[in-house]
């Protein structure tokens, strides 16, 4: 497989909105398959690696998911996504600074712990089954966009999913990875369990 003309190819499967937000690079000394760089508050591309070594072993239905997954992940993550942590963490910050600048060891303590709280929830969240679940779903409604219909995207990414973790050496599944799977029978029609929201 030529990495610079597949390179090319996933670019232009890419929604316009994600390929002006997405470097494509090969990075064959990673162990996964796909990677991809968080989109960070100050960071406005977000870079994905894929190792073409174990890439090409992919059908390309299936490789075409995972680009899409990876890049709808990270386009869902968003931090300065307006929340409640995300407020609670400003809020923070700002009484942080009101308490600097008056000197109150106590109040700063608070602020800085309430920041802290506030940040790690925001983490959590953008790690958690229920963000991958929506990705997963953004990945099936971009790939529509591409002439897929809903249920052979699910399979093919069905399919990816234990495929890409058997290439990377793991023949055990993670559990966001049989949540996500069974959300994506349920899609695929292969199964009538669905995932109910917020699973984590």
């Amino acid at each position: 497989m030529n990495s610079s003309q597949e390179i090319l190819r996933l670019q232009d499967l890419l929604p316009a909105s994600w390929r002006m937000k997405t470097t494509i690079k090969a990075k064959t000394d990673q162990q996964s398959v796909i990677a991809s760089t968080p989109l960070l508050p100050w960071a406005s591309i977000v870079q994905v690696s894929i190792n073409f070594r174990i890439w090409s072993q992919l059908s390309e239905a299936n490789r075409d998911l995972l680009l899409l997954r990876e890049v709808g992940w990270r386009q869902e993550s968003k931090w300065l996504k307006i929340g409640v942590y995300q407020s609670l963490a400003l809020l923070s910050i700002g009484g942080g600074v009101v308490e600097l600048v008056q000197g109150d060891v106590t109040g700063i303590a608070i602020a800085l712990l309430l920041g802290t709280v506030a940040v790690n929830q925001v983490w959590r969240k953008n790690q958690g089954s229920q963000i991958q679940i929506d990705a997963d779903l953004e990945a099936l409604r971009a790939a529509q966009r591409r002439g897929y219909t809903e249920e052979s995207a699910a399979r093919a990414l069905l399919e990816a999913i234990p495929a890409a973790a058997k290439l990377e050496g793991r023949y055990i599944p993670e559990f966001i990875e049989l949540l996500r799977c069974q959300n994506l029978r349920a899609i695929a029609g292969l199964s009538s369990v669905t995932v109910p929201s917020n699973s984590e």
